[in-house]
C-alpha cells in the first residue's frame, strides 16, 4: 500500500520541519534540533524507525462528494491520503510528492513518488526563508517604474508556496564545425579626399565543449522559460537526496522525462556553443556565422529537486505570478502597467524640457 510519511519530535512529539537557516531538521516546539538524516537511518524513509509515522492510502479511486462525482479521468490523476494526526483525507495529484494537510497543517511526504526510478538523486536545500521571499518581492517591485502605487504601497501577496521543482540534469558534449564571416573596415583621408579599405574574410572553428548539469525542469505545472530565468542554481550545495529536506515545504516529482526534455537541452547547448565560438573570432569588426554543425550528445543524467518560492497576487482583474530561486534568492516576475503613471511621467518630462528650452532661449535674447 502506498504510504505518507510524517516527522515527529522524539522528544516532545511535535512535528518537525526543515529549517532552512540552520539547514536541520528542528522542532519548533521544544527547539530540538536534528541533522536531516536523522529519521532516515533505518532505510531511505525510515521504515521501522520509531519516529517515522505512516499512514495507508485510501482505497479510493478518487474524491467522491454527496452532490458530485469526479470523472474516470479526473480521478485517474488524483489521490487521497488519510492524515495521521488528525484523520483528514489529502487529496493531491498524481505528481504532487510533499504537502500539508488542509485540517491541521501536518507536513506529509507521499513515500511512492519518491521511490523506484521516482527517486531524486540529489536535492537542493532551501536558502530563503519566506520573510526573505516576501523581503526580496517588494523591493522587486519597488524598483520597477510604471507600476500602480497601490500595487507597490501595499505589497500583497495572495498566495506564497515554498516549492521544490524536479529538475533533470544533463552533462553534454558539443562536438562543433563552424564557418563564419568576417570583416574589417579601415577608414584614412588622404589630401582632401576619404578612402575606405573593406576587407572579408572566412573563419572556421573546430572543437569541443563540455557541459555539466545543464537543467532543464520535469514539471509540465512549471514554465520553463519562467523556470530558465531563475538559473544559476550553485550546484556545489547539492547533496544526496533525503525526504527530510521535503518536511515543511511542498514537492512535485517529475511528470516529464528526460527523454522528453533532451531535445530542449541539446538546442540551449547549441546555441552556447555558437556565443562560445563567435566570441573566440577577435580582431574583425563584423562576425557572422554561415554555416554551423554542431552535434550534441549527452553523457550524464541526473534527477534533482530544486528549491522554488511561487508568489501570486492579482491586480484588477489579472493574476501575476512572481518566482524566486529559493538557493539565491534571484526573482523573476510579471507586473501590472500604470497608463496613468506612464503619461504622467511624459507630460511632467515634456514641461520640465519646455521650460529648461524656454529659460535657454530667454537668456539668448538677453545676451
Amino acid at each position: 500500500m502506498e504510504q505518507l510519511k510524517q516527522y515527529k519530535c522524539p522528544v516532545c512529539g511535535g512535528e518537525v520541519a526543515f529549517d532552512s537557516s540552520i539547514q536541520k531538521m528542528k522542532c519548533p516546539y521544544c527547539d530540538t534540533e536534528f541533522e536531516v538524516d536523522y529519521f532516515e537511518k533505518p532505510d531511505e524513509f525510515g521504515e521501522g524507525s520509531e519516529q517515522g509515522e505512516t499512514a495507508a492510502e485510501t482505497e479510493q479511486d478518487g474524491p467522491v462528494s454527496p452532490t458530485s462525482q469526479w470523472s474516470k479521468e479526473e480521478a485517474a490523476s488524483m489521490r487521497v491520503y488519510a492524515c495521521t494526526a488528525c484523520g483528514g483525507e489529502i487529496v493531491t495529484d498524481e505528481t504532487t510528492a510533499a504537502t500539508d494537510c488542509p485540517f491541521c497543517g501536518n507536513h506529509v511526504v507521499m513515500k511512492e513518488q519518491l521511490s523506484g526510478d521516482l527517486k531524486p538523486d540529489f536535492v537542493i536545500p532551501f536558502r530563503k526563508s519566506k520573510n526573505e521571499a516576501i523581503n526580496t518581492y517588494r523591493k522587486y517591485i519597488k524598483k520597477k517604474d510604471f507600476v500602480p502605487r497601490i500595487f507597490k504601497d501595499s505589497g500583497h501577496i495572495d498566495t506564497m508556496k515554498a516549492v521544490y521543482v524536479p529538475f533533470w540534469l544533463f552533462d553534454m558534449e558539443a562536438d562543433a564545425d563552424m564557418i563564419l564571416s568576417a570583416r574589417t573596415t579601415r577608414v584614412w583621408i588622404q589630401g582632401d579626399e576619404e578612402f575606405t579599405e573593406v576587407k572579408e574574410y572566412d573563419v572556421r572553428r573546430q572543437g569541443q565543449m563540455h557541459f555539466e548539469r545543464v537543467p532543464a525542469d520535469g514539471s509540465t505545472s512549471m514554465d520553463d522559460a519562467l523556470m530558465e530565468s531563475l538559473e544559476p542554481y550553485h550546484y556545489e550545495e547539492m547533496v544526496p537526496f533525503s525526504a527530510g529536506y521535503l518536511a515543511g515545504y511542498l514537492a512535485d516529482r517529475y511528470d516529464v522525462s528526460a527523454e522528453e526534455c533532451i531535445d530542449r537541452v541539446k538546442a540551449r547547448v547549441r546555441k552556447s556553443t555558437e556565443r562560445q565560438i563567435i566570441s573566440s573570432v577577435q580582431g574583425y569588426d563584423f562576425v557572422k556565422p554561415v554555416e554551423s554543425n554542431i552535434d550534441v550528445a549527452a553523457t550524464g543524467i541526473s534527477y534533482a529537486l530544486c528549491p522554488v518560492w511561487l508568489l501570486t497576487t492579482r491586480w484588477g482583474k489579472e493574476n501575476y505570478l512572481f518566482a524566486m530561486n529559493g538557493q539565491t534568492g534571484a526573482m523573476i516576475g510579471d507586473l501590472p502597467f500604470d497608463k496613468k503613471s506612464f503619461w504622467k511621467y511624459v507630460l511632467i518630462r515634456g514641461l520640465i524640457t519646455a521650460v529648461v528650452i524656454y529659460l535657454i532661449m530667454w537668456i539668448i535674447v538677453l545676451m
